[in-house]
């Protein structure tokens, strides 16, 4: 089973301000025509896992992004999803390791992690096999953390690098100590 992370960051490390803001985000220079590989990558995705505030955060937008693949949300404390997603988004209060188990018995092939916390989680029981990491050329200066505090060094493989004209950075990395 291949676990991968694909998120931009501020040339600083943050994936949002203080107060969950990704204004920085939306209002960079992009090119409208450009999705950055977001679509190559996603379309064989089979299940996503994002932790509940990155899901908060995803129902704000106009069109629900996961149309093809099922959503599990990690979270300890949100007892329901909304009415509409039922078919498509289950809660998870379990560990990453115990998730995996399930999603390997079930056949998943290919699970994307988003959002700081749930990717976190991932690379604490060395469950991630690998991340695409968008920078963008801004400081923001505080914010969340995308790996936040780490209690041992977590060895990456460079697969790959691109640059974009409007100075996004885009690279690709293995874990060299995934368990998977």
């Amino acid at each position: 089973m291949q676990i991968s992370a694909f998120i931009a960051t501020s040339l600083d490390g943050f994936i949002a301000r203080p107060d969950q803001s990704i204004d920085w985000l939306e209002n960079a220079t992009s090119d409208a025509t450009e999705d950055y590989g977001y679509e190559a990558f996603v379309k064989d995705i089979s299940s996503v896992v994002m932790g509940r505030k990155t899901f908060q955060r995803i129902l704000t937008f106009p069109q629900w992004p996961f149309q093809h693949q099922r959503v599990i949300v990690l979270s300890q404390t949100m007892k329901a999803v909304p009415p509409s997603l039922k078919d498509s988004v289950q809660l998870f209060d379990g560990t990453p390791g115990q998730l995996v188990e399930i999603l390997g018995a079930e056949g998943d092939t290919h699970v994307y992690v988003d959002g700081s916390r749930a990717i976190q989680s991932f690379i604490d029981e060395n469950l991630l096999t690998d991340i695409t990491l968008t920078t963008l050329p801004i400081l923001i200066g505080d914010g969340v953390s995308l790996f936040g505090h780490l209690d041992r060094d977590v060895p990456l493989k460079h697969v790959s690098t691109k640059a974009f004209q409007n100075g996004f950075v885009q690279s690709h990395y293995l874990f060299s100590n995934c368990r998977l």
